[in-house]
């Protein structure tokens, strides 16, 4: 299998765990090779079962579909982000090999519309899912697993908030910034209504452990995917946030100038914001917090709400992100999904398949039941 962006952020964290797999050579790939070679040996040193392999290959060459066609990988994982304004090169170029193709894609049309791309993956059997990380692919698993609960769910209102000394992705956060104030649709009491990225503040207790923090509209896929997959849902709302009070009215300010038209795009200065918020890395901590709060009527009709909430402590809330394409990823190692054609990663693992990978980790969740 081949990691595009296998040293990065996420990328390094799925190598880590998928060159544990015994019979599989993983091909750690990237623009650097030799920050593929030195990630290569780190792991290596660690004793690994699978074989390791640095190759350079950039998606954005003229010649990237061969190098593909070179390397001839079964799977394909693509974590070479920020997936906003990205053609479907990358899986195009996996249908034409024959290759399985998984992203942690976080951009709405890039995942929402990945189905374009369904006949083609069907025609030549390979299976490309998009969206496998925190959302879709995670958040629509915690839906499902509660769905028996309701006659009638209404309500999907879900937050997630990472420790301030997480580690940052560069494209993560370009992502992000690509739209902090300026509109996007979303489903609120049966109207499609504009919200404004990192705009609408509010404050969300994650428990002890995590605390209450500051978070904002971000713009995600399953703002559009579970309005269709939950059709009796009037309301459903995702936000996020900073763990430093400072740093998030910071952004909401950011966001009030682009909506002012002071600033047309704030991604231009990503490595620059970036930088700066490496000044406030000492502060705040490394515990992150997901909180997904369903809302709605019981089989007795009876109004019902179930809040499930996890919690990542000691740095390992980067991990997250990631677990839904390594969960993935290892089904097809040993054949135990069957599923073909080109979709969004909805539904397609269990929570319990989560928490064998999630408790090595340490992440751990609960579960509160609340009538009325």
């Amino acid at each position: 299998m081949l990691i595009l962006g296998g040293y990065g952020n996420f990328g390094k964290r799925i190598a880590e765990s998928l060159s544990a797999s015994q019979g599989i050579t993983v091909i750690i790939a990237g623009r650097n090779l030799q920050k593929a070679q030195a990630l290569c040996t780190q792991l290596a040193e660690k004793g690994v079962s699978a074989m390791l392999e640095p190759s350079q290959i950039d998606i954005g060459s003229a010649n990237f579909e061969v190098e593909l066609e070179r390397l001839s990988p079964d799977l394909v994982i693509h974590t070479s982000g920020p997936f906003q304004g990205q053609t479907y090169r990358v899986p195009e170029a996996c249908i034409a090999v024959g290759s399985h193709y998984i992203d942690l894609a976080d951009d709405r049309r890039f995942v929402c519309d990945i189905q374009a791309l369904n006949a083609k993956a069907l025609e030549r059997k390979v299976l490309l899912v998009s969206g496998a990380s925190s959302v879709p692919g995670l958040s629509s698993v915690v839906i499902d697993h509660f769905l028996e609960h309701f006659s009638s769910l209404e309500e999907i209102d879900f937050a997630i908030a990472p420790g301030n000394r997480a580690e940052r992705g560069e494209a993560t956060v370009k992502g992000i910034l690509s739209y902090t104030g300026h509109p996007f649709p979303v489903l609120h009491q049966g109207q499609w209504v504009d919200r404004y990225g990192w705009m609408s503040p509010r404050k969300l207790c994650f428990g002890d452990v995590v605390g209450s923090r500051w978070l904002a509209n971000v713009d995600i896929p399953d703002l559009e995917l579970f309005p269709k997959r939950y059709p009796s849902a009037n309301t459903v709302r995702f936000q996020a946030g900073l763990e430093l009070s400072l740093l998030h009215l910071g952004m909401v300010f950011m966001a009030l100038w682009a909506k002012l038209g002071l600033v047309k795009d704030w991604s231009r200065f990503t490595r620059v914001i970036i930088i700066s918020s490496e000044i406030f890395k000492r502060w705040g901590t490394d515990v992150g917090g997901m909180k997904v709060m369903l809302s709605g009527r019981d089989k007795n009709n009876q109004p019902k709400r179930i809040h499930w909430l996890l919690c990542a402590e000691h740095g390992v809330g980067p991990y997250i992100p990631t677990l839904s394409a390594i969960i993935l990823a290892k089904k097809l190692i040993v054949g135990s999904i069957d599923q073909l054609g080109a979709m969004p990663c909805l539904g397609l693992f269990t929570l319990e398949e989560f928490d064998q990978e999630a408790k090595q980790l340490g992440i751990y969740h609960h579960t509160e039941f609340l009538d009325g």
